[in-house]
C-alpha cells in the first residue's frame, strides 16, 4: 500500500481536510493565484466583512473560470480551491484569497485534458484582474441599490449617492492586486503549501516573542524590502484589537470549492479528469494552430486565403456570367 504523502499537521480536523485534499489531487501541476481586495474597500468589511468576503470567494472563482473558458487563453473547464485570508504580517486587515488550481481543465465537450499551451503561464494576469474588479463592483452596486450594506461611522458618508458613485468610480482608477505565483509543481507540494495554509491563523507562537504584562513583541516578514524579518511591539490592547478583527463571522466558510471541484459535481469530475489524463490529446489540443474545418461532402480542409475588401471582390468577378 502506497504512503500518504500527507505533511505533519496538528488536529485531527486538519489532518482530515487534508486528506480529504490528497484524495482529490490530479497527477499535473498546480498554479497558485492570489486575489486581494483594495485598501479602499477596507473600512466598508468592518461592517459588512461576510458580504465582501463572500464577493471576494465568488470574484475571484468567476473571474478564473471565466477567463480559463476564452479559447485565446486556455479553453478548458477548470476547478479550484480558494483559501481565504484576512490578515498582514502586522495583524493589519488585508482580505485575500489563495487560490489552488490545476494548470489546465476539461475540454468542453469533456472528450479531452487540455493543457496549459506554455510552460509556466497559466492565465493573463491583467485580464484576471479587470475581471475580478468588474464582477466585484457590479455586486457592490448591487448591494448598495438594495440597501443592503451598513453604512455607519467611517462609512456613513456613502449613503449620499453622490459621494458612493464617486467612491465606486475611484475604485477603477488602480488595477486590482491578482499575483500569481510560481507553480506548485505536483501533489506532493500541494500537500505541503495546504498543510501551511488552510487552518492558519492571523499569527502563530513561533512569530511570539515577549510579553511582559503590558506590550506583545513579535516578529513580521517585511515583504516590500526583501522579505526581511524585523521585530514590532504593541500594546496588549492593540494586539488584541488586530486580532480579533481576523475572527470570521459566525458560520462562515473560509475553504471553498468550485468549478469542477464544487461538491455537487467533484467525485464524478475528478473521475473524468483522471482518464482524460491518462489518453493522448489529439493534435488540435496539444499545438497552437486552431482545428480545421473539414467539408461535410468530400472532407477536405478548409483552406484560408487572403482577406479582400469589397471593391476588390467587385475587380476579380467583373465579367462572370452569373446566370
Amino acid at each position: 500500500m502506497q504512503k500518504s504523502a500527507l505533511p505533519e499537521v496538528s488536529g485531527a480536523g486538519a489532518y482530515r481536510g487534508l486528506a480529504a485534499r490528497e484524495r482529490e489531487l490530479l497527477d499535473v501541476p498546480y498554479v497558485h493565484v492570489v486575489f486581494t481586495l483594495p485598501h479602499a474597500l477596507l473600512p466598508l468589511c468592518y461592517r459588512n466583512a461576510t458580504q465582501l468576503y463572500t464577493w471576494l470567494f465568488q470574484a475571484s472563482a468567476a473571474a478564473l473560470r471565466e477567463v480559463a473558458a476564452n479559447p485565446r487563453h486556455l479553453g478548458a473547464e477548470i476547478g479550484i480551491l480558494s483559501i481565504l485570508h484576512t490578515w498582514g504580517q502586522t495583524l493589519v486587515r488585508h482580505p485575500h484569497v489563495h487560490c489552488v488550481v490545476p494548470a489546465g481543465g476539461l475540454s468542453p465537450d469533456h472528450q479531452y485534458w487540455i493543457r496549459s499551451k506554455c510552460a509556466g503561464f497559466f492565465l493573463p494576469i491583467t485580464v484576471l484582474s479587470r475581471v475580478f474588479r468588474g464582477k466585484f463592483v457590479a455586486a457592490l452596486r448591487r448591494a448598495y441599490v438594495r440597501g443592503d450594506l451598513d453604512l455607519a461611522g467611517a462609512t456613513e458618508r456613502l449613503r449620499d449617492p453622490a459621494q458612493w458613485h464617486t467612491f465606486v468610480d475611484a475604485l477603477f482608477e488602480t488595477d486590482w492586486i491578482v499575483y500569481a505565483k510560481p507553480a506548485f509543481g505536483g501533489a506532493s507540494a500541494v500537500l505541503r503549501y495546504l498543510g501551511r495554509y488552510t487552518h492558519r491563523v492571523a499569527i502563530s507562537n513561533h512569530r511570539l516573542i515577549a510579553f511582559d504584562g503590558e506590550r506583545v513583541t513579535f516578529r513580521w516578514k517585511d515583504y516590500a524590502h526583501g522579505n526581511q524579518w524585523r521585530t514590532m511591539t504593541l500594546t496588549a490592547m492593540e494586539f488584541l484589537r488586530r486580532f480579533v478583527q481576523h475572527i470570521l463571522p459566525r458560520g462562515f466558510v473560509r475553504i471553498r470549492q468550485c468549478g469542477y471541484l464544487a461538491s455537487t459535481c467533484r467525485t464524478a469530475r475528478l473521475a473524468l479528469a483522471r482518464r482524460l489524463l491518462r489518453r493522448p490529446a489529439p493534435p488540435s489540443m496539444t499545438s497552437s494552430t486552431p482545428p480545421a474545418w473539414h467539408c461535410p461532402r468530400c472532407g477536405a480542409p478548409t483552406v484560408l486565403g487572403p482577406i479582400i475588401s469589397r471593391l476588390q471582390l467587385i475587380v476579380v468577378t467583373l465579367g462572370f456570367d452569373t446566370s
